[in-house]
């Protein structure tokens, strides 16, 4: 077979100087959307994770060291026997990141504080959930904000890959029993191991703060069972800073208290359960949920609220995403790019099958089975909906691929963009029809492998 000649590129000609290999050509297009959306932050970013990620490491050796002889209670570390040492697996505190994390996936906030968020982990975890737009941790401890608060920022893959929706995430330096307007509104707060560090003065004012001025939809209260500390060595309080531990009587009186002082419903629950025997005892740490009777307070209700921001600022950074124009179109063009190629590359498939069979070159139906492209495996809704689109033809040597087609695929279907903003979005990067409803390309590249060359 005589090897076709070489074509026009799908692609416009890069302003690059010098010549462009053409098999290269997708991907420097590519990149140049690419670049222009994250080039500035991309060696910042490298550099921070890579520091997390040496600190991560070197951190997990010495817990390691540490939990082979010292109590598993945090801030005891008298040395005990191996066999008395109670063990949680999971961790108590992954336990307790896992009930939040399992509470957002059933609830959906799209707006979630978390008080006295110390290194940050648990903003770490929710961060990744599609639902939540708005992440706030507040803290005393200025310094452990500041050094943490870089792990809360993106990583490259998240601009490869962008969220649908925006997310913001900010640390606040302050008191939680001070009075901030900027976490008015919110869908969720949480306070994890957070009341047993309060006095009598700020515990009494916790309430007034919380359930009162900031009035969130849902709140999530954790705190140690002191009726499980017997069965702990040589423990009378879990941490040097606590400054009471109550047992489930304590605990639920209080926030039943609470909850019917500020319009709350509270249900009653925990994680870390006792070993064999001891189930009187209760879980480990237990967990209030509270929910505010009638929904989420109206707009109209926070407008009435004076600006006070008493919380400092320490750390801020926004994610990208869809709804991000620049974010959108790398998306989209990368998308239309991939799929168009991959169709190009099956018609040719279907010409060679067609030519073995003997069949006239001019019967081909360009268009195929959907579910043929590398294996993709579509429902049949998707098929449906593919099938229902205008097929791609050909024209002399030009492959065109109709919009609506393209947008039929699920990748592209699931950006939710209509016919004539996609064509917006990518006229500058792909080669369009005259009328702009179809991507054109040559049929035939001279790159292309034939297996009857060789």
């Amino acid at each position: 077979m005589t090897t076709p000649k070489k074509r026009e590129s799908l692609f416009h000609p890069l302003p690059i100087g010098g010549a462009v290999p053409c098999r290269c050509l997708y991907y420097k297009e590519l990149f140049c959307i690419y670049s222009s959306v994250v080039a500035d932050s991309l060696v910042a970013t490298w550099r921070i994770h890579l520091c997390f990620f040496v600190s991560t490491k070197l951190g997990n050796k010495m817990e390691e060291k540490n939990g082979q002889c010292n109590s598993v209670i945090g801030g005891n570390f008298e040395e005990v026997c191996p066999e008395k040492v109670i063990k949680f697996k999971p961790p108590l505190y992954k336990q307790r990141y896992q009930f939040v994390r399992d509470f957002v996936d059933q609830h959906k906030p799209k707006k979630v504080a978390d008080l006295g968020c110390g290194d940050t982990e648990l903003l770490r975890l929710l961060k990744v959930h599609p639902c939540i737009q708005w992440l706030v941790g507040v803290d005393i401890d200025k310094e452990k904000l500041q050094s943490n608060g870089h792990q809360l920022s993106p990583y490259l893959g998240e601009f490869i890959k962008p969220r649908d929706l925006d997310l913001t995430v900010t640390l606040y330096h302050g008191s939680i029993v001070e009075r901030d307007s900027r976490l008015l509104g919110f869908d969720l707060i949480t306070c994890i191991e957070l009341i047993e560090h309060l006095d009598s003065d700020d515990l009494a004012r916790f309430p007034q703060v919380v359930f009162g001025y900031l009035s969130p939809t849902m709140i999530v209260i954790s705190t140690p069972n002191s009726e499980f500390n017997p069965l702990f060595p040589t423990v009378t309080l879990r941490d040097a800073d606590h400054k009471f531990e109550w047992n489930r009587m304590e605990f639920q009186t209080w926030a039943l208290q609470v909850a019917n002082c500020y319009n709350y419903s509270v249900e009653f629950t925990g994680v870390g359960e006792p070993p064999a025997g001891a189930e009187h005892v209760g879980y480990c740490t237990q967990i209030g949920v509270f929910r505010k009777n009638g929904g989420k307070a109206t707009e109209s209700r926070f407008s009435e609220q004076h600006d006070q921001h008493v919380y400092e600022s320490v750390y801020t950074t926004s994610y990208p995403s869809l709804q991000q124009e620049k974010m959108l179109k790398f998306v989209l063009v990368g998308e239309v790019l991939m799929l168009a190629e991959r169709l190009r590359l099956r018609h040719q498939r279907m010409l060679r099958e067609q030519k073995g069979s003997g069949a006239h070159p001019d019967s081909a139906d360009c268009s195929g089975a959907p579910h043929l492209i590398l294996g993709a495996v579509f429902t049949e809704a998707e098929k449906a909906r593919i099938e229902s689109s205008p097929k791609p033809f050909c024209e002399g040597d030009k492959f065109f691929i109709p919009l609506r087609r393209l947008l039929a695929y699920p990748k592209l279907h699931r950006l939710h963009v209509d016919e004539e903003r996609a064509r917006s979005l990518i006229a500058d990067s792909v080669q369009l029809s005259s009328d702009g409803s179809a991507v054109v390309d040559d049929l035939y590249k001279h790159w292309d492998y034939w297996p009857e060359d060789y």
